[in-house]
């Protein structure tokens, strides 16, 4: 019996940084209106071409899917972090956030399921300003009703500003990290 592996592709991206004219690190010998983007669902670090005299703004949500697409002509390639421009690098952890607070339930959602990694370590404990003791509380709480809202995270155990923290995770995550939770290899 056969697994078939099955792909999945980003539907939309965040612009990070919009090059016009220029040169493709993708694909040799490419150039034309390049964006570096990060994708919405799997946190994919994208270059796209664009069409000619379209503009973009840093955070622009883009549809990069099968269907028609009105800005992008095509997605030339996966980018890794250090692949990255300095003025993409820069914006990176801010589009991060706001795709995090933009789909803050799909992310309150990680605190009411994350399991452990390995006996010793928890999924939670590799969110910045989560340890141990934190951990213990968040199953404690978690247990008695399920996590709503970020607010709720906050208010329940104290965490503060939840989204920021898993943002700050997907950066590290994207950098290279062994252990991933938010984003997909």
């Amino acid at each position: 019996m056969s697994k078939t592996i099955q792909r999945r592709f980003e539907e939309y991206a965040y612009v990070l940084h919009f090059t016009p004219q220029g040169s493709s690190k993708v694909v040799r010998g490419r150039t034309g209106n390049i964006v570096e983007a990060i994708g919405e669902n799997y946190f994919t670090l994208l270059e796209l071409l664009a069409f000619p005299n379209i503009t973009f703004e840093v955070g622009e949500r883009v549809y990069i899917g099968k269907d028609r697409r009105d800005k992008i002509i095509s997605v030339l390639g996966k980018l890794r972090y250090e692949d990255l421009s300095p003025a993409a690098k820069n914006e990176l952890l801010n589009v991060i956030e706001m795709i995090v607070t933009k789909n803050e339930e799909r992310f309150v959602n990680y605190f009411n399921t994350l399991q452990p990694v390995t006996p010793r370590l928890h999924a939670l404990e590799l969110i910045p300003g989560i340890g141990k003791t934190l951990t213990r509380v968040i199953l404690d709480e978690r247990e008695k009703k399920p996590f709503r809202s970020f607010k709720d995270i906050q208010e329940r155990i104290g965490l503060k500003e939840p989204e920021k923290q898993i943002a700050r995770r997907i950066l590290e995550e994207l950098k290279d990290a062994r252990i991933c939770i938010f984003v997909k290899r």
